[in-house]
């Protein structure tokens, strides 16, 4: 069913959602590291741990550097889900305000943001830090996007009292909903149980397009261009 009122803002999850990959597991497994890290990943998107218990373990883990987070801003956009072109133009067309949130990493979500066409100042990631030879320092321990409910403070900031939704696959997607705003699951990728129980609306097609029936009005939906 085409959605009732017209979104104003729209939010999309990175991982497993705009791209087929989950970044840090991708890192993981460029280090050899992939058994441990995963496990730790799942965890999180699946609700079992905190999002805060396992990030800075994660990274301190695999440490990347300068060139892997470049090598996994390449493999964002090599991986990207069927439709996600499609689906930002789309809306983007209609007037839509388009961001990407994530809990990734910012430098390598970009390049990902720049082919969908996404302004980076509507990029919201965690930026990752390194010296002079380009080794990994840290991260900005201070973004909200490295906590539960994170996703939920961020929207909440950009979307001000504006009608708004948002796309992804995992269980710090729904955190938005707290703020009033429509979560859309996305299990394209993953499909995870926690998530279509909960959502306000739940994708299972492997295109993304299959989102913009819960996104758009009929009307909304008679404007697009016919392909």
């Amino acid at each position: 069913m085409a959605a009732r009122a017209g979104f104003e803002v729209i939010f999309f999850d990175c991982d497993s959602t705009l791209s087929a990959i989950e970044g840090i597991d991708a890192l993981a497994a460029r280090a050899g590291r992939e058994h441990e890290i995963s496990a730790l990943t799942h965890a999180a998107m699946d609700g079992q741990q905190p999002l805060e218990s396992i990030y800075g373990r994660r990274l301190e883990t695999l440490r990347p550097d300068r060139q892997a987070v470049a090598w996994l801003g390449n493999q964002y956009v090599a991986a990207k889900v069927p439709g996600a072109r499609a689906v930002v133009a789309a809306l983007i067309s209609l007037g839509k305000e388009v961001h990407i949130v994530s809990g990734g990493i910012r430098q390598a979500v970009v390049p990902l943001a720049a082919v969908l066409s996404i302004p980076l100042a509507r990029v919201h990631a965690v930026e990752v830090f390194h010296d002079a030879s380009g080794n990994y320092t840290g991260y900005d321990t201070s973004s909200s996007l490295t906590r539960s409910g994170g996703k939920g403070t961020v929207c909440h900031r950009v979307a001000k009292d504006r009608l708004a939704a948002i796309v992804g696959d995992g269980i710090t997607d729904l955190d938005p909903a707290a703020y009033g705003i429509f979560t859309v699951g996305f299990g394209g990728v993953v499909r995870r149980e926690a998530v279509q129980s909960r959502a306000d609306a739940y994708v299972a097609d492997r295109s993304l397009t299959a989102v913009l029936e819960f996104l758009l009005t009929r009307e909304e939906f008679r404007r697009l261009p016919v392909t």
